[in-house]
């Protein structure tokens, strides 16, 4: 195995679209977390919905998950 022959690995998100991929994301996160606090503040046992608490919640964990995967690889830690 010739190293010389293999292909450059190329990432498949470009290093410069990191700031702004972590902005975003994150920002998504942040407001579906406040807005699934202020439902959870608001709301009583009687009209609450699980479903749309489990969705809010999980929505909001991918966005928050996948902006600091970005966070990290923006300041140079290589996850």
């Amino acid at each position: 195995m010739d190293i010389s022959k293999m292909d450059k690995y190329i990432a498949p998100v470009q290093f410069s679209s990191l700031p702004a991929l972590t902005i975003l994301l994150c920002g998504i996160g942040l407001f579906l977390l406040a807005s699934f606090t202020m439902l959870q503040v608001t709301s009583t046992k009687y009209n609450r919905n699980l479903v749309k608490e489990i969705l809010m919640a999980a929505t909001s964990s991918v966005f928050l998950g996948f902006g600091s995967v970005f966070l990290l690889l923006w300041v140079g830690i290589y996850v």
